[in-house]
C-alpha cells in the first residue's frame, strides 16, 4: 500500500482514488504496468482528473465534492451491502457514472475468483491426504456477522471436530511458518472439509472462503450467497449449510461422509470432468484487472468526441 505523487502533465487521462481504503491508501503497486492512464491519490488532481474513484465502504458520511464537467464518478466495493448499506442506497449511488463491484450486474466487476490458472495448478496436482486428525479446518478473524455464521459455526464445533486457525473461535495455532496464502491452502489441505461463511447473505457476494479450500485439494462447507451453485467449478462440488435445519444435523452428515470414502470421494469427481462451461464462462468474464478495465473506458472516452459521452460514459452530467 502506498501514495502516489501528484499526477505529472504528460497527456494522459487522471484516474484519482479520492479516499482510502479502510484506513489504509489503496494499493497502487500493481497499476504501475497500466500505460494508457495516470492514477493518483493526490486530491490537488482532482480538477483534472478524467475519472475519480471513491471507495464507498470507507465512507462514514455521504458528503462529496463538486463534480467537473465530462468527469466520471466510479463506485468502488468488494464489500457487501448489507454491511455497508449506502451501496443500496439508490438515490445516493445516483451520483456515480459507473460500478466496480462484486455484482455480475457492475459495469467492471470485481469478483474474488481466482485467475484459471489457479483452478489450472490445482486440478494439476494430487488431492492432498487428509491427515489433520479431525475433519474440518476454519479459518475466521473477523467477528462481522450479517449471516449469523458466528452462532452456527460454534454450534457446529460442539458436534464434530473443527479446527479454527483464525482470531475468531481459535482453537489451533500454525505449527508451520506462515507465509500467508500459501500456508493457509496446505494448511487447509490436510482436512477433509473447509467452513467457509460468508459475513453475510447477498447475491453473488462469494468470497474467497468458497474458492481456496478447491484450490487446496477439499470440500467447502458453505453458508451465503444464494446463487453460489453458478460459482461451483463443478456439480456436486461443495455442501451448502443452508440446506441443513440446523448445525446438528450437518455435523451429522459430514461425520457420515468422513466415516464412508467413497461418498467422500464423490465431490471430488467434478476434478476428473473438468471445470464446467459456465465456471469458465464466470472465469473467462472476470479476467483483467478491474483497474486496467477502468483504465481502458476512461481512455476510449477520451478519444471519443464529447457528443458520445451518453452512457455507458455518463450517467449524471455535471452543470
Amino acid at each position: 500500500m502506498s501514495l502516489l505523487p501528484r499526477a505529472p502533465d504528460n497527456g494522459k487521462p487522471v484516474i484519482l482514488f479520492y479516499n482510502d481504503f479502510f484506513g489504509r491508501p489503496p494499493d497502487t503497486q500493481s497499476l504501475a504496468h497500466i500505460e494508457s492512464c495516470t492514477f493518483s491519490t493526490d486530491r490537488g488532481d482532482l480538477s483534472r482528473a478524467a475519472a475519480v474513484v471513491f471507495h464507498i465502504p470507507s465512507m462514514r458520511k455521504p458528503k462529496l465534492v463538486r463534480k467537473r464537467r465530462g468527469q466520471l464518478w466510479v463506485a468502488w466495493s468488494m464489500e457487501s451491502e448489507i454491511n455497508y448499506p449506502l451501496l443500496a442506497d439508490q438515490q445516493f449511488m445516483r451520483n456515480f457514472d459507473l460500478t466496480m463491484t462484486y455484482h455480475q450486474s457492475a459495469d467492471i466487476w470485481c469478483p474474488y475468483l481466482p485467475d484459471i490458472s489457479a483452478f489450472e495448478t490445482a486440478l494439476a496436482a494430487p488431492i492432498p491426504h487428509k491427515n489433520a486428525g479431525v475433519p474440518l479446518v476454519m479459518f475466521q478473524s473477523s467477528p462481522m456477522n450479517r449471516s449469523g455464521r458466528n452462532s452456527f459455526a460454534l454450534e457446529l464445533m460442539k458436534h464434530i471436530g473443527v479446527h479454527s486457525y483464525g482470531s475468531f473461535l481459535k482453537n489451533r495455532p500454525l505449527t508451520i511458518e506462515d507465509r500467508g496464502h500459501e500456508t493457509k491452502l496446505s494448511v487447509i489441505g490436510a482436512y477433509k472439509f473447509c467452513i467457509g461463511f460468508e459475513n453475510s447473505i447477498a447475491p453473488d457476494y462469494v468470497t474467497e472462503k468458497f474458492f481456496d479450500p478447491f484450490l487446496a485439494g477439499t470440500v467447502p462447507v458453505y453458508l451465503g450467497a444464494p446463487n453460489i451453485d453458478m460459482f461451483a467449478p463443478g456439480e456436486n462440488a461443495f455442501i451448502d449449510a443452508s440446506k441443513f435445519s440446523s448445525p446438528l444435523q450437518l455435523a451429522q452428515f459430514l461425520a457420515q461422509l468422513d466415516r464412508d470414502e467413497e461418498a467422500y470421494r464423490r465431490y471430488f469427481k467434478w476434478r476428473e470432468n473438468g471445470l464446467s462451461a459456465e465456471f469458465q464462462r464466470l472465469l473467462s468474464a472476470a479476467s483483467g484487472e478491474p483497474f486496467r478495465r477502468l483504465a481502458e473506458i476512461v481512455a476510449a472516452r477520451r478519444a471519443a468526441p464529447a457528443r458520445h459521452w451518453g452512457w455507458p460514459w455518463s450517467r449524471n452530467r455535471a452543470s
